[in-house]
């Protein structure tokens, strides 16, 4: 019967560690299982990442140069003439409009809208900005635009 006076770990559970520097008769004397001389038979034998024994390492041949800041970057939702043509005749394109139709990626960014593609009837545009071929093409056919473009 198993109580804890007689409790013993499972076989192979414990190992055993290296008992270095003993002895020429243990096997693990003199160098220790390291070798002779050289770098790795130092006491602190191993260098930093990314030392390359002396010669220049990568992270300093490589050029770096160049920054770019994105802090003051406008991100614009893209709205195309063409996908002006899923609202109905001189319906009132707006952000809420446009998020109903789902055409519009980022949440709160303000939208701009290119004269890429091809508009087939007048509508009535609301957008924080366009291009001025979007803004004939739009008036061409008799839309109007309003806000702040």
């Amino acid at each position: 019967m198993k109580n804890l006076g007689n409790l013993s770990p499972a076989e192979g559970a414990n190992k055993s560690t290296k008992r270095l520097g003993r002895g020429i008769g243990s096997g693990l004397g003199k160098t220790a299982g390291k070798g002779h001389k050289g770098q790795k038979a130092r006491k602190s034998g191993n260098p930093r990442p990314g030392f390359e024994g002396g010669q220049t390492p990568i992270y300093r041949r490589i050029p770096k140069h160049g920054f770019t800041n994105n802090q003051k970057k406008i991100v614009y939702n893209i709205i195309n003439l063409s996908d002006l043509n899923r609202f109905e005749t001189n319906e009132v394109v707006n952000r809420k409009s446009l998020k109903e139709k789902n055409l519009l990626r980022y949440k709160d960014c303000p939208i701009k809208l290119l004269a890429d593609g091809e508009l087939t009837k007048p509508v009535v545009v609301e957008v924080d900005k366009l291009s001025s071929k979007a803004k004939e093409a739009v008036e061409k056919l008799g839309g109007k635009i309003q806000g702040k473009t």
